[in-house]
């Protein structure tokens, strides 16, 4: 007896609380407060998560791209643009190297002699394209670092307004492509005439095999032009419907029907709109 009496109680009050809880959440729905509350809550998360990954984005492609620039810097002093080998040679007394600005001989001992090229117009065409693309390429770089650096999300650096500093990251990541792509024409192209010298069998001057410059550019010229995509992807696109700036145009009159005056003696039934 007992234990269906308190069974007949609880059943009792789970419906009290089920039907008050329905209660609750029409009148929330009626009036549109859940709705407002919850579109709120759901663009604002979304906000966030996405503004966390564009800094993260902008100061990975940031870092990639001064990387780049140094590595692609040390390229163009660096010397073993090209060495000799030593492929059918049984033996060898000097290892001779170049870069685009000398040309150097070691011996055994270890003492190096270099000469610098004497006249710029006497060097192949390809040496001067490489120089004029390598300087190209580290002027690009730098200029481009200054914009980014304006432009990135995390700093107060120049103007605070979201959408010049947007068009500024943009500007330099294009740019940081841009010298990406000069360094990789100018390491490329050398690369090519350093192996088609070597796999000539009419060429009969000193055959030279690539130096670890060749594959110091070609990392430095990927990491420019890494760390510009990421620049340009970080940036938000200026299409946001409704909801821009971190609000969302959102009325909470919008979800509700439109008020309705009835009158005792008329069986006419106008809206607000209509009274006033």
């Amino acid at each position: 007896m007992f234990i269906t009496l308190w069974v007949e109680q609880r059943a009792k009050v789970d419906s009290f609380w089920s039907e008050t809880r329905d209660k609750i959440e029409s009148t929330l729905l009626k009036g549109g407060f859940f709705i407002h509350i919850t579109l709120i809550l759901k663009h604002t998360c979304i906000r966030l998560i996405f503004t966390n990954m564009s800094v993260a984005l902008e100061i990975t492609g940031f870092v990639l791209s001064l990387f780049g620039c140094l590595m692609v810097g040390s390229t163009l002093s660096h010397n073993y643009w090209k060495t000799s080998t030593i492929y059918g040679s049984v033996i060898t007394t000097s290892t001779l190297y170049e870069n685009l600005w000398k040309s150097c001989a070691e011996d055994s001992t270890g003492v190096t002699n270099c000469r610098e090229f004497d006249s710029m117009l006497a060097l192949p065409a390809y040496i001067q394209a490489c120089r004029a693309l390598m300087f190209t390429s580290i002027v690009l770089g730098l200029t481009s670092t200054v914009l980014s650096l304006f432009g990135l999300k995390c700093t107060q650096v120049g103007t605070s307004n979201g959408s010049t500093k947007a068009k500024m990251a943009v500007i330099g990541g294009s740019m940081f492509i841009l010298a990406g792509l000069c360094s990789m024409i100018a390491v490329s192209w050398y690369a090519a005439m350093v192996t088609a010298e070597f796999f000539d069998p009419l060429y009969g001057g000193t055959k030279y095999e690539l130096g670890d410059a060749l594959y110091l550019g070609w990392a430095g010229s990927v990491l420019f032009m890494l760390g510009g995509i990421f620049l340009t992807c970080s940036c938000e696109s200026g299409k946001k419907g409704k909801y821009s700036n971190g609000k969302y145009d959102y009325s909470l009159g919008q979800t509700t029907l439109p008020q309705r005056i009835y009158t005792k003696d008329s069986e006419t039934v106008m809206t607000a709109k209509d009274y006033v």
